[in-house]
């Protein structure tokens, strides 16, 4: 991104930014998913992706929406993610079963709260701009991925990391 000259052009590059982050993020998702012992991990993991998916269609509908360019800039912080999740969960991942669970779940709360502080950021860039609209479909995205980052540390609390404790 050039320097930007106001917030709108800060907001949209935000949406194009965000529309990176979840591609890859859904690219990494849909490739560990079946690695997980957990039913219950690859259900969230499942669900996740669908989300995503419907996160990344509203992020172009907004910036078609803004009359931006409807493009995706690479997001570097979620390739960084997406690398140390690659490392963690397929090139030095512990045997399947409950610790890879675990890793699985880290690595996608990593990723998920990169989408909460994206979000919820653009969210504020639309109030900010009185697209009251943009602003809500953004707050009820931040509110779907929350709820998903809520469930998988219910899952890693009660569940997870107790039986990779005991393996």
């Amino acid at each position: 991104m050039s320097q930007p000259s106001s917030l709108q052009e800060l907001y949209t590059h935000e949406l194009k930014d965000l529309w990176s982050a979840n591609d890859q993020m859904q690219r990494i998702v849909s490739q560990v998913t079946n690695k997980a012992t957990s039913q219950k991990l690859k259900d969230l993991l499942a669900k996740s992706e669908k989300a995503i998916a419907e996160h990344t269609d509203v992020l172009k509908q907004l910036l078609e929406s803004n009359d931006a360019e409807v493009a995706k800039e690479h997001c570097k912080g979620m390739a960084g993610l997406v690398a140390e999740a690659k490392k963690h969960i397929i090139e030095e991942a512990p045997e399947q079963g409950p610790l890879l669970d675990a890793v699985m779940i880290a690595q996608y709360q990593r990723m998920t709260h990169y989408g909460l502080a994206g979000f919820g950021t653009a969210a504020a860039y639309a109030d900010a701009l009185g697209r009251k609209q943009d602003a809500e479909r953004l707050h009820r995205a931040t509110k779907e991925i929350y709820q998903g980052d809520e469930y998988a540390t219910t899952l890693a609390e009660t569940s997870i990391n107790l039986k990779a404790q005991n393996a």
